[in-house]
């Protein structure tokens, strides 16, 4: 068995620049090569026919998630209930994670210490209309649009 790379990773861009469109293609082409479950967190179910049906989609409002810490621990949640979790996506991830640009880099690196933990790759659109991304937090952007 190889060595599995932990990693959590960043689709960047302004608002409207086509952000959700590159993970939504992510996630559906990733599903189909997988073995393990796969969660798509957002702020809505308004990309729920675009999803493959293996997805499980996470409306995030829908919980009393208030903090960036309440999110820690509402995903921990997530993963202890699913031990084959692999993947997990975040559509607008400052507003899912209540954080901003400045506090991006904590966040980011507690989902780095569950990534690793928990072997679950992670994969994050943050607009960067709310600022430029941390330098600490450049070599995780994947896509920048």
């Amino acid at each position: 068995m190889g060595v599995y790379v932990i990693m959590v990773r960043m689709i960047i861009g302004d608002n409207g620049k086509g952000k959700s469109k590159v993970l939504l293609e992510k996630v559906n082409t990733d599903v189909k090569e997988i073995l393990g479950n796969v969660v798509f967190l957002d702020s809505s179910t308004k990309h729920m026919y675009e999803l493959n049906n293996k997805i499980r989609l996470i409306n995030v409002s829908e919980y009393l998630v208030s903090s960036s810490d309440m999110f820690i621990g509402f995903l921990s949640g997530i993963i202890s209930q699913d031990h084959d979790l692999q993947q997990m996506y975040f559509d607008n991830f400052l507003g899912l994670a209540n954080c901003t640009v400045d506090t991006l880099e904590k966040v980011v690196t507690d989902l780095e210490v569950i990534s690793e933990k928990f072997n679950v790759d992670m994969f994050l659109s943050v607009s960067t209309s709310k600022g430029p991304i941390p330098e600490a937090l450049k070599d995780r952007v994947m896509v920048e649009l």
